[in-house]
């Protein structure tokens, strides 16, 4: 047999070997691949930002002022505010805004037709009733007087008679006189001594009844005399008078406008002098207490503060104090001007510190974006951040001085693990 009739015959078996080969190096890639996926925590999400429309600061060592700023205005320390206690129509206004008032002076005159013709006519009623009870205790005290005279009449009746009794027995003895004739006088002094006890009787049972319902009398006369009172006084509420003495800084009237019951018609500024009302950032609400100082700058002079209260109702993002002048307070205050200053908050320390910016907001202070020193890569970094002011944060850890960090707003960024920056 000749070479030429040879054939190679392929073996089957090992084609199919070759194939499990590969097919499990490529199961083994892609199982790694996994592996790098779960411990790298997979491809890294960036986004690219123009280094023109970011804010970048350096991280420093230096001194933190640990203080907040201020945002208040002047207020008076006390304010009287004055509201209509009759409604009506303002017929003359008798000061202005900024006038000096007296106590009881009056301010506001208002009229009201309905209500005069009401206390006329309830006043007629009072007025009625007041004469009604009067005229009862007029006519107890008639009684009584009646009573005793009465009394009084029959005791004289008794006596005279004894009297005459006597005499006529004397003459009835001697035979100048009938026997009818005395008879007729026994008759009439036994009638009266019989009498007198019923009439004394009466008499202490009507006095009884007059002293128990005398308190009562005294005690609905003063009802109805203070009822009396205030029905006439409801007039006198037309008349807005001063409560108290101080400067009026606000009213707003026109003559002629109608003012219901309860509408605010004026305020008064009592002279106790003036507070300063200031907002504070609710990230500070547990570190502002009562006896902590501050300082702001009143008429071209900085003046020292000390908080004297503080509301722990937070709105829009902010909690109010209130801070007195730790010295004399400034003359010539006006309510209303506007004070910026600083609430001190602990000691000043050094520290490592970095400028503060919205990016606080956005990461809530737990990381930031860090720059690489050729400023053309920003990082995402888990940092600690502790006390911060108005101008910058404290760093507790994860920044080192040197560095630089993006401070501007991280809206949109939330989600990036790196910020590739274009110059």
């Amino acid at each position: 047999m000749t070479n030429g009739m040879d054939e190679r015959i392929s073996n089957p078996t090992g084609g199919r070997k070759r194939l499990l080969r590969i097919g499990a190096g490529a199961a083994g890639l892609v199982l790694v691949a996994a592996l790098a996926a779960v411990v790298l925590g997979g491809p890294a999400r960036s986004a690219r930002i123009d280094r023109d429309a970011v804010t970048i600061a350096t991280v420093e060592h230096g001194v933190f002022r640990d203080f907040t700023t201020l945002q208040g205005k002047i207020a008076a320390r006390d304010t009287i505010y004055l509201d209509a206690q009759e409604g009506g129509q303002v017929q003359k206004i008798l000061v202005e805004a900024g006038d000096r008032v007296v106590t009881g002076q009056p301010l506001v005159e208002l009229r009201n037709s309905e209500l005069e013709l009401e206390v006329l006519s309830q006043e007629g009623r009072l007025v009625e009733s007041i004469t009604q009870l009067q005229a009862y205790g007029k006519e107890l005290e008639q009684n009584r007087a009646e009573n005793e005279r009465a009394l009084a009449r029959i005791d004289y009746d008794v006596l005279r008679l004894s009297r005459q009794v006597e005499r006529r027995e004397r003459l009835f003895a001697q035979g100048y006189v009938p026997r009818e004739h005395v008879d007729q006088l026994r008759d009439e002094l036994n009638y009266n001594s019989k009498l007198r006890p019923l009439q004394a009787q009466t008499n202490r049972r009507q006095e009884t009844l007059r002293l128990a319902q005398l308190p009562h009398i005294a005690t609905e006369l003063a009802s109805l005399q203070e009822s009396l009172r205030i029905t006439r006084a409801k007039l006198g509420d037309l008349i807005v008078k001063a409560p108290v003495a101080g400067r009026l800084t606000a009213i707003d009237l026109k003559v002629g406008q109608n003012r219901n019951r309860g509408d605010r018609l004026a305020e008064i500024t009592l002279n106790t002098g003036f507070k300063i009302v200031a907002e504070v950032d609710q990230f500070y609400l547990n570190r502002v207490q009562v006896g902590q100082f501050a300082e702001a700058p009143v008429q071209g002079r900085a003046r020292k503060l000390i908080v004297r209260r503080v509301y722990p109702q937070v709105r829009n993002g902010t909690f109010t104090v209130d801070l007195d002048f730790a010295g004399d307070a400034p003359n010539d205050l006006s309510a209303g001007e506007a004070v910026f200053g600083k609430l001190s908050l602990g000691r000043d320390h050094k520290a490592t510190v970095l400028k503060a910016g919205p990016y606080l907001q956005g990461s809530n202070g737990s990381w930031v974006f860090v720059l690489n020193r050729a400023g053309t890569r920003a990082e995402r970094r888990t940092v600690a951040l502790g006390r911060r002011n108005a101008d910058v944060v404290e760093v507790k850890s994860g920044l080192k001085p040197g560095e630089q960090v993006l401070v501007s707003s991280y809206d949109g960024y939330e989600k990036m693990d790196r910020l590739n920056v274009n110059r």
